[in-house]
C-alpha cells in the first residue's frame, strides 16, 4: 500500500449535494489512478454506495453505516477504512462524512495514529446549499466549526442565484476560495490538492480485524432486513430486499409522498429495471436508473421516531 495517500474529505450538510460532488469527480478520474470512496451514513442500511455504484474498475467503495465516524469508537471507521485500503491500494482517497457527523473531529483523528504516515489530509471541501442558506436555513454547527479548516466551499444548488444574491450567500460565510455549481458540477482543477501524489509503498499499521454488520443472507427472501435507529439528530429506518423482489414505483411514490420525512434514499427493482432516488423532505421525487443490482435498499430520516411496523408494513405492500 502507498503511503502519504492524498485524502479529500467531502463535507456538508443533508442535501447539499456532497453525493453528487463525488459523482461528477468520478466522471472526471485520471485514468491512470486508482480512487477510493469511504461512505458515512446516519443510517443503518447504506444507501450512498448503492447511488455512486458504478462498473469502474479503478473505483472502490466502501460503507460505514450508523452514524458519525467519529462517534463510533472508532473502530467501525479504522475497520472500514483499513479493509477499503488493503483492497483498493488507492492512489486517492475520499471520504464523505454524514450530513449529521463533525467533520473537524473526524479531521483530528485522521491526523493522528494510525493514518498519519498513511494518510495525507488535503484541504476539504465543504458543500452548501447555497438557496437554503439564503433563505435563512443555518449550517448545522458541527458543520459551521469545520469551515475554517476548508480550502474549498462548493456553493450548490446556484443556477437561479443572481449576482447580488451570491454577494448575500457570500456575506454569510468564511473568507475561503468559493465554486458556484449546480447537481455539484465541479471542474476536478478545482479539487485543493489534486496534483498532489502518494508516497511509496508502506506496511498497514495494525487495526481491529472485524465489526459487526447487518447480514446479507436472507432466511426468506420475502421479507427484508430492517434496521432503525435514533439519536439527538433524528430517527431513521432501512430496509434491504433480497434482489428477486421487485416493487410498484407508483405505489412507492404515494406512500413516501404520505410520510412527513427529512430525507429519502432508495435504490430498487421495478417493473422497469433499477432505479434510485435521493430527495429531500418537500422535494419532488425523481426517479433515475441505477446500475446498482445486489439488493433493494431504501432508507428514509425523521426528525421524529416513528411507528416501525406501520412504515415496514406500508413498504411490504408496494411489492409486485
Amino acid at each position: 500500500m502507498l503511503s502519504h495517500i492524498p485524502t479529500h474529505l467531502i463535507s456538508g450538510s443533508l442535501g447539499a449535494g456532497k453525493t453528487s460532488l463525488i459523482r461528477a469527480l468520478l466522471a472526471q478520474r485520471p485514468s491512470n489512478e486508482r480512487w477510493a470512496i469511504l461512505i458515512n451514513e446516519f443510517g443503518q442500511i447504506g444507501l450512498d454506495a448503492a447511488l455512486l455504484s458504478t462498473d469502474d474498475a479503478g473505483v472502490s467503495l466502501t460503507e460505514v453505516a450508523g452514524g458519525c465516524l467519529c462517534c463510533v469508537n472508532g473502530v467501525p471507521f479504522q475497520v472500514g477504512l483499513g479493509r477499503l485500503l488493503r483492497k483498493a491500494k488507492p492512489d486517492r482517497l475520499f471520504i464523505e462524512p454524514s450530513g449529521l457527523g463533525h467533520p473537524a473531529e473526524l479531521l483530528d483523528q485522521l491526523a493522528g495514529p494510525p493514518w498519519r504516515d498513511v494518510l495525507a489530509l488535503q484541504p476539504s471541501v465543504a458543500v452548501i446549499d447555497g438557496p437554503a442558506l439564503l433563505r435563512g436555513e443555518k449550517l448545522p454547527v458541527s458543520q459551521t466549526q469545520s469551515l475554517q479548516r476548508c480550502g474549498l466551499l462548493v456553493i450548490n444548488k446556484s443556477e437561479d442565484l443572481g449576482q447580488a444574491e451570491r454577494r448575500a450567500v457570500q456575506a454569510l460565510l468564511p473568507a475561503i476560495p468559493i465554486c458556484w455549481t449546480q447537481q455539484g458540477q465541479l471542474p476536478i482543477t478545482e479539487l485543493p490538492g489534486i496534483g498532489q501524489r502518494a508516497g511509496h509503498a508502506v506496511t498497514m499499521p495494525a487495526l481491529p480485524s472485524s465489526i459487526a454488520t447487518l447480514g446479507s443472507v436472507w432466511l426468506d427472501p420475502q421479507q427484508p432486513l430492517c434496521q432503525s435507529q435514533g439519536n439527538a439528530e433524528g430517527w431513521s429506518i432501512g430496509w434491504r430486499w433480497h434482489p428477486s423482489q421487485r416493487f410498484d414505483l407508483e405505489r412507492v411514490t404515494a406512500w413516501l409522498e404520505s410520510l412527513d420525512w427529512c430525507r429519502a434514499k432508495l435504490v430498487i427493482q421495478g417493473a422497469q429495471g433499477w432505479q434510485s432516488l435521493n430527495a429531500l423532505g418537500g422535494q419532488s421525487l425523481v426517479f433515475r436508473p441505477s446500475e446498482w443490482r445486489k439488493d433493494s435498499r431504501l432508507e428514509l430520516i425523521f426528525a421524529e421516531p416513528q411507528n416501525e411496523k406501520r412504515l415496514n408494513d406500508a413498504m411490504i405492500a408496494c411489492r409486485l
